[in-house]
């Protein structure tokens, strides 16, 4: 049996600054980018992977939450402690500075970890944790 990561979910709150974001500063082709009513859901993934893809989706749609639910999920992706994802660079240094001149949040530069990884850290337009590993 063999497992791959196909899909990873990243809800937003803003569909047109979260794909400016990843398609236009992380250079994620657009995959799909399928509307209802008011919601989209737009599939991107790096060019060279087209087996995986994160799904950026519009946050507590389930019909079956409460009004409370929704707003208590709207505070955390707020607060960037809902979603996260991790990416990898092979220039890591490189890679932050293009997002950091594309205005993005940053939380930590480029850092040699105890734990044996230099990765660096910016929030996504909705607020979620998008970590960058150094590759190798």
């Amino acid at each position: 049996m063999s497992l791959i990561i196909h899909y990873a979910f990243v809800p937003h709150t803003d569909p047109e600054a979260s794909l400016a974001f990843y398609r236009d500063v992380l250079g994620f082709e657009v995959r799909q980018d399928v509307g209802y009513e008011s919601m989209r859901w737009i599939t991107v993934g790096p060019p060279e992977q087209p087996e995986t893809a994160i799904v950026l989706h519009p946050p507590a749609v389930d019909p079956t939450i409460s009004d409370e639910e929704r707003r208590v999920v709207l505070e955390l992706m707020a607060k960037g402690s809902l979603g996260a994802v991790t990416l990898a660079s092979d220039d890591l240094d490189a890679t932050f500075a293009k997002i950091e001149a594309a205005g993005a949040e940053v939380l930590q530069e480029p850092t040699d970890q105890d734990y044996g990884v230099r990765d660096c850290a910016f929030r996504d337009p909705s607020g979620n944790l998008v970590r960058i590993n150094q590759l190798g």
